[in-house]
């Protein structure tokens, strides 16, 4: 533990409004956990979907509770009258209360304000990572923060010991990972696919295909849009503990889990198929093949950032395999069709797989969010205070 971070910035405090279901909450959730254990920081987050918050961290009983040296605080309008922190960090845009900005421009010095960005890979973020932005509103200054995969950015989130919980558990039998959760073991070589999605219309084609197959495929879903989508795509009502098998497909309905065991799924599974930004980053740590579900935007920006995470992915790839993965990731968010694709994509596992660890292993050698944070703010307040 950092003792020098707690005593130069004591205390930090993250604001988040949930835009999109569980991703907003559980980045800023699991950003908090880190910086609270990594540093000792007095850590507190405010939530405005305190519903949301409480189905990923089940210990958020009420407002003011804390959980793994985490305050959790709802965000209500009016705003409660509250001492800043010393760090005041807006998640995704989220423009903090206007009565809190006026009790920072009060504080001497004023907290460092970061606001912290989405994620992309697109090349514009290295020029814009911390760039200030002086208020015209207070008499300080907002600071860019922009988490990324490589040098020159903010970094990814990962918490201590991370990579030996996932190994540990990855050298578990999967068998008995399984029915520990209530699902039959598939036969050995089986593929296992765990599904967390945004609305894909081409779902059901996806599974025709996979009822076809020669190999038998596991899918694991839990519940949510996505198991409610597998549902309607097999002309049946799914919940929790259900189990239904069409030809060569298993589908397992999953109970909604905390982050921990969404963990766990991940590193079970074969192939991930995840969505937003927090499922994304922890597929990739999962060191498994993976594909992503881009935040749909309009005019179709999120393909250009789709493309531009492929490119850096890719790289070190042979041409067919390069050629599989991002045919399948770009039929999977609306640019062709899922179930043409796929056959090239699983005939390209193998070789995704290694890839995938060799990927995290890159990641893991680069300093992660909460690190560069912490640098960043210690920076700006010996700088300015």
């Amino acid at each position: 533990m950092h003792t020098i971070a707690a005593n130069l910035l004591p205390k930090w405090e993250i604001f988040c409004k949930v835009v999109d279901n569980y991703g907003d909450a559980g980045v800023c959730w699991r950003l908090a956990r880190v910086l609270a254990a990594r540093y000792g920081i007095e850590t507190r987050v405010w939530v405005d979907d305190w519903l949301t918050l409480a189905r990923l961290c089940p210990g958020a009983v009420r407002d003011g509770t804390r959980v793994a040296g985490v305050e959790l605080r709802h965000w209500t309008t009016p705003f409660p009258e509250t001492e800043p922190a010393d760090v005041v960090i807006e998640a995704f845009a989220c423009e903090l209360p206007a009565v809190h900005v006026c009790a920072m421009a009060a504080q001497k010095p004023p907290p460092v304000w970061i606001n912290l960005e989405y994620l992309s890979a697109e090349d514009w973020v290295r020029t814009c990572h911390g760039l200030a932005s002086p208020q015209a509103e207070a008499p300080f200054t907002k600071y860019f923060f922009f988490p990324g995969f490589t040098e020159g950015t903010g970094g990814l989130i990962r918490e201590p010991g991370l990579f030996v919980r996932r190994d540990r558990e990855q050298s578990r039998a999967r068998a008995g990972w399984l029915r520990g959760r209530g699902v039959a073991p598939p036969r050995e070589d089986a593929l296992l696919v765990s599904l967390f999605s945004y609305e894909q219309p081409m779902l059901s084609a996806l599974l025709r295909r996979w009822r076809t197959d020669e190999r038998p495929l596991l899918l694991l879903t839990p519940e949510g849009r996505a198991l409610d989508a597998v549902g309607a795509a097999l002309g049946v009502k799914l919940k929790a503990g259900d189990c239904l098998e069409r030809d060569a497909l298993r589908v397992a309905a999953l109970p909604f889990s905390d982050q921990d065991g969404y963990d766990e799924l991940l590193w079970h599974c074969d192939l991930n198929l995840v969505r937003g930004e927090d499922s994304f980053v922890r597929a990739q740590w999962a060191a498994r093949p993976l594909t992503w579900h881009i935040y749909p935007q309009e005019n179709g920006v999120h393909h250009v950032k789709l493309d531009a995470f492929l490119d850096l992915y890719s790289a070190g790839l042979d041409v067919a395999a390069a050629g599989a993965l991002a045919g399948f990731w770009r039929a999977w968010n609306g640019r062709g069709d899922p179930s043409a694709t796929w056959p090239a994509f699983a005939h390209a596992l193998p070789e995704l797989e290694a890839h995938a660890r060799n990927w995290c292993t890159g990641l893991h050698a680069r300093s992660d969010l909460s690190a560069e944070l912490w640098r960043f703010c210690r920076h700006v307040r010996k700088k300015t205070g």
